[in-house]
């Protein structure tokens, strides 16, 4: 599917793996990250179809976006992992095409929430407020702009509640 950028953007595939995983390590400042997006996509929390890579017109990966499910309370929701861009693409738009590409392949498979810890900079732009404000928080101490919440459709207001992420995240 191309964007409204010039990136062109597709699920995952088990090939990508391995560039994925190169994007990653070069993208984040440890390979802690880059182990995080791993130790995602081997939990059971992770849903096929929600793991979103940007190429250029070659086919180049270029960025990768990963939802996986979280809950808020008892209610399902997603969380935005990590995301990666290769160095040299940063701030081209190939990181913002795989989440609003993400984003919208959640709302077609009926999600209705996504939550992000993440920085209070970049997230807005897709929709992301901060989480308190809607109620909800996290059982360690993070910045309160750093946890941000997304409802995906406006009939469902974001839930109340602790957010619970996947077992990866160590939260």
């Amino acid at each position: 599917m191309r964007t409204r950028d010039h990136w062109i953007t597709r699920a995952e595939q088990s090939a990508d793996i391995a560039t994925i995983r190169e994007i990653d390590l070069a993208a984040f400042e440890t390979p802690l990250e880059a182990d995080l997006v791993d130790a995602l996509r081997a939990d059971p929390s992770w849903i096929h179809g929600l793991s979103i890579v940007s190429t250029d017109e070659t086919g180049r990966l270029i960025g990768h976006a990963l939802l996986t499910r979280c809950h808020v309370d008892d209610t399902p929701a997603l969380c935005l992992a990590p995301v990666a861009v290769r160095p040299e693409h940063q701030s081209t738009g190939a990181g913002s095409a795989a989440v609003r590409a993400a984003l919208s392949a959640a709302g077609e498979m009926g999600e209705h929430f996504v939550i992000v810890l993440g920085h209070p900079t970049y997230y807005p732009r897709f929709g992301f407020t901060r989480a308190s404000a809607h109620g909800s928080g996290v059982s360690i101490d993070v910045p309160d702009e750093a946890l941000m919440a997304l409802t995906l459709d406006d009939a469902h207001p974001l839930p109340t509640g602790t957010v619970r992420y996947a077992s990866p995240f160590g939260i």
